[in-house]
C-alpha cells in the first residue's frame, strides 16, 4: 500500500541529504518573521481568519431565522436548507433496492429478545444491526433508531442505550456505521485489525476520497439510516407514526441529518452534537482534531445549514437535544442554537416540542441526560408517565455479532465497500460533470484579489488591499535576499523571499515552493542556477504552513499509533494534523483550502508586478507541489508554467478510480474528479 506518508518521507529524505556548499546562506537568512511563536496550541492568525468568516456567514443566516413570521416562512426556508444539505452530501442514491434481509441469529433475554439482522442498504452494500424486541404480545410498539456515535465495536458499543430502550417497551434498532464494528472497509485478516482504526481513522480515509467525487461519506451514513428505517417499518412489532431516532456523539450527527432528511421519523433526540459550527471551526484542533470528514459538509456554514438548520428542518416534529456542559462540541455553541430555533417553535405556538437537557460532564449520554431523554420520548410516544430508569445491561461483542468472524468483509466476498460506492458515484457523472479550475478559483466567494490595492504597510491591513512591508535584506554568494511580508485580509500575512541579482530590475520573475514551505539552502545551486538564467525568485509560504505553522502536535487521542513520529508528517498528517482541520474548516465557509493557497500566488503575483515590476510571472515547484504549480498556472491571468517533463501530476480523478487512500490533504478540492 502506498501511503502519503512515505511518499513525503522520501520529500525530507532528499531534503536532509543535500549538500551544503560552504557559501550557501544561513538558513536565517529565508526566515522572514522576526519572531517564532512558541510551540504549543495557539489562535493563529488563519485560524482566527477562518473562524471569523464563519461568524459573518452565521450572521447572514441568525437574520434570515429573525425574518420567520409564520409557518409558510418556515417551509420556505425548509426547502432551501434541505436543497442545501443534500447539495452538500451530492445528493442521496435514486433507488431503494431490496433490503434482501436475514436474521443470522436470535439472543434471549429477560422480557426482550435480541435478533441479529443482516441486510443490504445498496446492493452488496451489506448492513450489520440488533434489533431488540419486547416479548409482548404482537402489537404495533413505539421504535427507536439508535444510531451509533465513534466507538470500534459500533452498534455492540450502545448496549447501554438499546437495552434500557427495550425494557422501556421500544422496538430498538443499532446499526454499524460504515467503518465501524463490523463493517471495517480496510480490514487487515492477518493482523485482525484495521489498517487505520474503527473510531475516526477510517472515516476520514473514505470522507476524504468521496469529497473529490463531489460527495460524503455522509451520504451513505445518512442512507444506511433510511433503509435502517425501511425495514423498522417491514416488522409487524412497529407502529409506522412512533418512529423516534436517537444517538451521541457521531451517532448524534446522523440522528440531525437523518432526522432533518426523513419526516417519517416523528421524534428526533440528538446527543453530544448540536453546537454552533464556527465555535466547532475554533477549538477542533485542540479538543478533537481527528479527522471526520463526514461531519464536515461542504458549504454547512456558507449555505445557512448548519446545526440551527438541521432542527429546523425537523419541524414542527419533536426535537430534544441531550448536551454536555464539559463536551469538545462547545456548550455556548449548544445554548446559541437552541435559543434561536427555540425562539422559532416558540413562535410557531410549539414550545412544548422542542427542549434540551445540559449534564455537567464529558462526552457521553450520561444517564441523567439518558433519563431526561426517555421522558421526552415516552412523553411524545404516548407511553407511560414516570417510568423508571433501567438498569445497564451488557453482553460480551462475541455474542452480538452478526457474522461469525465478526466482519462482513471476511464472512462476505462479494460485497463493495465505500471506495467502490464512490468511484461508481464518480463514473455515472464523470461524462457529463465537467469543472473549470479557473471558473472555480473565480466563483461566488472569490475574494477580488485581482482589484485589490497594493499599497505600503501602516499597521493595518484593510480587507482589500495588499500592504507590502520589508522585514529586510541580505546578500549571499552574489545574490540579494529581500525579504517581505505581505499583508492582507486585516489579519493574514504572506511571508515572502524576492532572491534576485544585485542591482536587478524589474524582468522574469518565478513563483517557486516547495513542500515544506519556501526555498531555503537545501535548494540553493537551484536558485543560483535559475538567477543565472535571469529570473528572479518569488518564493512564500501558503497559509498555515512553513512559517505560519502551528507548532503543534495533533496526535490522534483514538490511536496515537496513526501519527508519525517528525513533527513535519505530522503536521500535515490527513488523519489527524493541524493541516486537514484547517483544511475541514475552509470546506464549512465554502472557500476549499486548495483555493486559498491560489489565492496566496495571485496576491504575491499582484505585490510582484506593482512593487517590483515584474514584467513576465512564471510558477514551477518539484515534486509533488508541482501538481499546485499547474492549478496556479490555469487559474491566475498571466501566470504561466515552467513545465518539468519528469514531474507527475496528481489527478483528483486518478485517486477516485484508483481508490487511493492516503494523498496531501491540503490539495482536497471537491469535485475535484470532475476538473478537465
Amino acid at each position: 500500500m502506498k501511503t502519503c506518508k512515505w511518499f513525503l518521507w522520501a520529500i525530507l529524505l532528499a531534503l536532509s541529504t543535500t549538500v551544503f556548499a560552504a557559501d550557501d546562506p544561513a538558513p536565517e537568512a529565508f526566515r522572514v518573521r522576526k519572531m517564532t511563536p512558541a510551540p504549543g496550541p495557539r489562535i493563529t492568525p488563519y485560524l482566527a481568519y477562518q473562524v471569523d468568516l464563519a461568524w459573518q456567514q452565521d450572521a447572514a443566516r441568525q437574520a434570515e431565522l429573525e425574518r420567520i413570521g409564520s409557518e409558510a416562512d418556515l417551509i420556505k426556508i425548509q426547502a432551501r436548507l434541505r436543497q442545501s444539505l443534500l447539495d452538500s452530501i451530492g445528493g442521496l442514491p435514486r433507488e431503494k433496492t431490496p433490503l434482501n434481509p436475514r436474521i443470522e441469529g436470535t439472543v434471549a433475554l429477560a422480557g426482550y429478545h435480541i435478533e441479529k439482522i443482516v441486510f443490504e442498504s445498496l446492493p452488496k452494500f451489506y448492513v450489520t444491526a440488533l434489533l431488540y424486541v419486547p416479548n409482548t404480545p404482537v402489537t404495533r410498539r413505539p421504535a427507536v433508531l439508535v444510531a451509533c456515535g465513534h466507538t470500534t465495536n459500533g452498534k455492540i458499543g450502545y448496549q447501554y442505550l438499546c437495552h434500557r430502550l427495550a425494557k422501556r417497551g421500544y422496538v430498538v434498532l443499532c446499526w454499524d456505521p460504515v467503518g465501524q464494528g463490523e463493517r471495517s472497509q480496510f480490514w487487515d485478516a492477518a493482523a485482525a485489525k484495521s489498517r487505520y482504526n474503527l473510531v475516526c481513522g477510517e472515516h476520514a480515509v473514505m470522507g476524504n476520497v468521496a469529497y473529490l467525487a463531489g460527495t460524503s461519506l455522509a451520504r451513505w451514513e445518512i442512507w444506511d439510516g433510511m433503509r435502517a428505517l425501511d425495514y423498522l417499518l417491514t416488522r409487524p412489532e412497529v407502529d409506522p407514526g412512533r418512529i423516534s431516532i436517537t444517538g451521541t456523539s457521531g451517532g448524534g450527527f446522523q440522528s440531525s441529518h437523518i432526522g432533518a432528511l426523513d419526516d417519517r421519523i416523528k421524534t428526533i433526540v440528538p446527543s453530544c452534537y448540536i453546537s454552533a459550527l464556527p465555535m466547532r471551526m475554533y477549538n477542533r484542533i485542540f479538543r478533537d482534531p481527528d479527522s471526520d470528514p463526514e461531519q464536515d459538509l461542504f458549504r454547512m456554514v456558507s449555505g445557512g445549514v448548519d446545526h440551527p438548520g438541521l432542527l429546523l428542518l425537523c419541524y414542527p416534529r419533536p426535537v430534544f437535544v441531550a448536551a454536555a456542559v464539559e463536551d469538545f462540541f462547545p456548550i455556548e455553541g449548544t445554548r446559541k442554537t437552541m435559543r434561536s430555533v427555540e425562539a422559532v417553535f416558540r413562535k410557531l405556538g410549539h414550545p412544548d416540542r422542542i427542549d434540551h437537557v445540559e449534564g455537567y460532564h464529558s462526552h457521553k449520554f450520561s444517564p441523567e441526560n439518558l433519563e431526561a431523554a426517555f421522558a421526552f420520548l415516552d412523553r411524545h410516544n404516548g407511553m407511560p408517565a414516570g417510568q423508571s430508569f433501567p438498569a445497564e445491561e451488557k453482553l460480551e461483542d462475541k455474542a452480538l455479532w452478526c457474522t461469525r468472524s465478526g466482519q462482513i468483509a471476511v464472512d462476505i466476498k462479494d460485497g463493495r465497500s465505500v471506495l467502490d460506492l464512490v468511484r461508481e458515484y464518480w463514473a455515472d457523472r464523470k461524462d457529463r460533470v465537467s469543472v473549470n479550475l479557473a471558473s472555480a478559483y473565480r466563483g461566488e466567494q472569490y475574494p477580488g484579489v485581482d482589484k485589490w490595492r497594493v499599497v505600503p504597510f501602516g499597521g493595518y491591513s484593510a480587507p482589500r488591499e495588499i500592504a507590502w512591508e520589508s522585514a529586510g535584506s541580505s546578500t549571499a554568494d552574489g545574490l540579494v535576499v529581500d525579504r517581505w511580508l505581505l499583508h492582507h485580509s486585516r489579519q493574514l500575512s504572506v511571508p515572502l523571499l524576492d532572491i534576485h541579482a544585485s542591482g536587478q530590475a524589474g524582468g522574469k520573475a518565478v513563483l517557486w515552493f516547495s513542500a515544506l514551505g519556501k526555498v531555503g539552502p537545501r535548494v540553493w545551486k537551484e536558485v543560483r542556477d535559475l538567477t543565472g538564467q535571469g529570473y528572479r525568485i518569488l518564493s512564500f509560504d501558503f497559509r498555515g504552513q512553513g512559517e505560519d505553522r502551528m507548532l503543534y502536535r495533533t496526535d490522534s487521542a483514538e490511536d496515537p499509533r496513526l501519527a508519525p513520529e517528525a513533527f513535519d508528517l505530522a503536521y500535515v498528517s490527513p488523519l489527524s494534523g493541524v493541516l486537514a482541520n484547517y483544511v475541514y474548516n475552509s470546506l464549512l465557509t465554502g472557500r476549499p483550502y486548495f483555493l486559498q493557497m491560489i489565492e496566496d500566488a495571485e496576491i504575491v503575483t499582484r505585490f510582484a508586478r506593482e512593487k517590483i515590476k515584474a514584467e513576465q510571472i512564471q510558477v514551477t515547484a518539484r515534486g509533488e507541489p508541482y501538481t499546485l504549480a499547474r492549478a496556479i498556472a490555469d487559474a491566475i491571468p498571466g501566470v504561466a508554467l515552467i513545465e518539468r517533463p519528469g514531474e507527475k501530476r496528481l489527478l483528483w480523478s486518478d485517486i477516485v478510480d484508483q481508490k487511493r487512500e492516503l494523498w496531501p490533504i491540503q490539495y482536497l478540492f471537491p469535485g475535484g474528479a470532475y476538473v478537465r
